[in-house]
């Protein structure tokens, strides 16, 4: 396939281009320096061009506090914008893979939510994603809406660096425990992304780690892997208020049958993660000088 991933300069992009590389994908390359997506002429051109089979847009405005204070901006980037890009794909034949997230839901079900289940966004960073799940089903009829959650990977600032980087620091942390959701490892997403890429289905896929856990589970996991010694303490979301309102529960499964989609379990994720950032960080300080 020839492949147009926008965002390539974010994290998920980081993983996702040479993974479609050593697939043997042709892949087109393209972040905010060479095209704006709010700009539908300039898109539609650009995307025309580059003459793709299919488009993954992984550009988003993700600064979830600054979105409750600028939601104007994050609607142009998050739901205008993808909404430019699947009619430029459209036009130039090409299927779209759009990414959206688990904010699109309120966060307050029972049971993990599957692709059926009415949304609610809560935030203003949730609404304008589900803007722009709604803007690319209404523009282009080749399309993917993959909903992922709590996403780290290398190439980008996460939550598991975060914690490994205080537990270096720290004697201790406190994490929240009263949030549930399904930590997912960009290097098990990105393939996840190339097979709904390659077709034939479309619709909404709930793509993320298997099984559940707390911020609070996955701080302790990465730590303990790790070896470190601090001490991981749960607290609340109350304790810790943000301007956004996060979802309590997060946890997404899938209802869709043959053509679903899954990934491994998220403790698989984080060892995988755990073990290329040791490798990474063997590699760099083993290195010429």
């Amino acid at each position: 396939m020839r492949l147009l991933v926008v965002g390539a300069a974010g994290m998920l992009g980081h993983t996702l281009v040479p993974t479609a590389r050593a697939a043997g994908h042709d892949v087109i390359e393209r972040d905010i320096d060479s095209i704006d997506i709010t700009d539908a002429a300039g898109t539609a051109a650009i995307v025309a061009g580059d003459a793709p089979d299919v488009v993954i847009n992984c550009a988003a405005w993700t600064d979830v506090d600054g979105a409750e204070e600028h939601e104007d901006r994050a609607l142009r980037v998050n739901g205008d914008g993808a909404g430019n890009l699947a009619l430029a794909a459209r036009a130039a034949g090409a299927r779209i893979v759009q990414l959206s997230t688990d904010y699109v839901f309120p966060g307050d079900a029972q049971e993990p939510y599957v692709e059926s289940d009415p949304t609610g966004p809560r935030s203003a960073y949730g609404r304008t994603k589900l803007a722009g799940e709604r803007a690319v089903a209404a523009a282009a009829p080749d399309h993917v809406i993959a909903r992922t959650a709590w996403l780290y990977g290398a190439g980008g600032k996460n939550f598991v660096d975060t914690m490994l980087a205080l537990g270096a620091e720290r004697e201790e942390v406190r994490v929240v425990d009263d949030q549930v959701g399904c930590p997912t490892w960009t290097g098990h997403l990105a393939p996840a992304l190339l097979e709904l890429a390659a077709g034939p289905t479309t619709g909404v896929f709930h793509v993320a780690g298997a099984g559940r856990c707390s911020w609070f589970d996955l701080a302790r996991e990465a730590l303990a892997t790790t070896g470190s010694t601090c001490r991981v303490e749960p607290t609340t979301t109350a304790e810790f208020p943000r301007p956004a309102p996060r979802p309590a529960f997060s946890v997404m499964a899938t209802e869709r049958g043959a053509d679903a989609v899954h990934l491994p379990d998220w403790r698989e994720g984080l060892a995988g993660f755990l073990a290329a950032r040791a490798g990474s960080t063997t590699t760099t300080a083993g290195g010429p000088r």
